[in-house]
């Protein structure tokens, strides 16, 4: 028995009662009336016709393709930033290559050359190094500014820095620490403590700072910063501030190995926004930082038909969320 031909634009065409040329603008994108829209679809999928994205990559000289490389995404916030560039791609028609790169500045580097090599339209990065980059390339960075002609996207770091400090104040806290662990290469993250410690000079409060690199002495040096800090089982610290939630979590686990209660001796605010299992409780009361907004800004950076007035930095804002690591009620879920 003879195998059936698949549908091609011709038969939408006559399906539809429409130009063939009709047909070609409908899935290219090109404007038509609503009415022939309407047809063509209805015709599509009456008869299961599918745009065949290869052949009209190479019409366009697109591979409707973008590279995305992350850290990993076993983390919950690379992880919902991975979903959100994903549905953000599909929903401009574009599919998204994930590649993982553990943070590893020859990984990182290798994936670039890699994506350069084969064909993609662009590539959105959230590095944790100093990438060299081909200019021709279309690029968005995330959190991390590479060239002047690369826009990065970030939440506002600053400013989240500083709510922290205020939000601590605010609760009561007399004597604040801002704890920061991540990558040695500057970055808009370094912004966090800068707003921190702005906001605690303005208001002429006490404070530290721990700030260490992923892979120096790891958790024992948080250990041995409070110990040095304690007198009679009391620490002189009662509000911190870390860097990202995961390392809140962390410090929560240290100081109850060390007596201490939280929140009730000592408040913590993380940075993130992590939910438990993507959406239900948070790990700590946190800085959030808005995801699904962070991965359509980087999305529509890359696509956009006209690159040349792209800002070097947009700059998205925060907010502030209470999760049972300060004194106060748990958010409502």
């Amino acid at each position: 028995m003879p195998q059936k031909s698949l549908p091609t634009m011709k038969d939408v065409a006559q399906e539809a009662g429409v130009a063939l040329g009709t047909v070609s603008k409908v899935f290219n994108g090109i404007p038509v009336g609503d009415s022939y829209r309407l047809r063509v679809e209805a015709a599509a999928k009456k008869l299961g016709y599918q745009v065949n994205q290869y052949a009209r990559g190479l019409r366009a000289s697109k591979t409707y393709t973008v590279a995305v490389i992350l850290p990993g995404v076993d983390h919950p916030f690379f992880a919902a930033l991975a979903q959100h560039l994903c549905t953000a791609l599909t929903q401009r028609d574009h599919r998204m290559l994930l590649y993982v790169t553990a943070s590893r500045p020859d990984i990182e580097q290798r994936c670039v050359t890699m994506v350069q090599q084969n064909r993609v339209d662009g590539i959105i990065g959230l590095t944790y190094n100093s990438l060299t980059v081909d200019e021709d390339l279309p690029f968005v960075g995330i959190d991390r500014s590479f060239r002047a002609d690369i826009p990065c996207v970030a939440a506002d770091n600053y400013g989240g820095g500083r709510l922290a400090a205020e939000k601590l104040l605010e609760l009561g806290c007399k004597h604040l620490a801002f704890l920061r662990t991540g990558s040695a290469s500057p970055g808009e993250t370094d912004k966090r403590g800068d707003g921190f410690e702005a906001v605690c000079r303005a208001r002429q409060v006490p404070y530290e700072t721990l700030r260490r690199n992923d892979g120096e002495d790891g958790p024992e040096v948080f250990r041995e910063f409070f110990r040095a800090r304690m007198t009679d089982g009391e620490l002189d610290i009662d509000g911190i501030f870390c860097s990202t939630d995961l390392l809140a979590w962390r410090v929560q686990g240290i100081l109850g190995e060390l007596g201490l209660r939280v929140p009730e001796d000592v408040q913590i605010i993380g940075f993130d926004g992590i939910r438990r299992f993507g959406a239900e409780e948070l790990y700590c009361s946190t800085i959030v930082q808005p995801v699904r907004k962070i991965a359509e800004t980087s999305v529509d950076l890359l696509l956009a038909p006209d690159r040349s007035k792209t800002p070097a930095l947009v700059c998205l804002p925060v907010s502030y969320a209470p999760g049972g690591t300060t004194r106060e009620e748990k958010e409502a879920l």
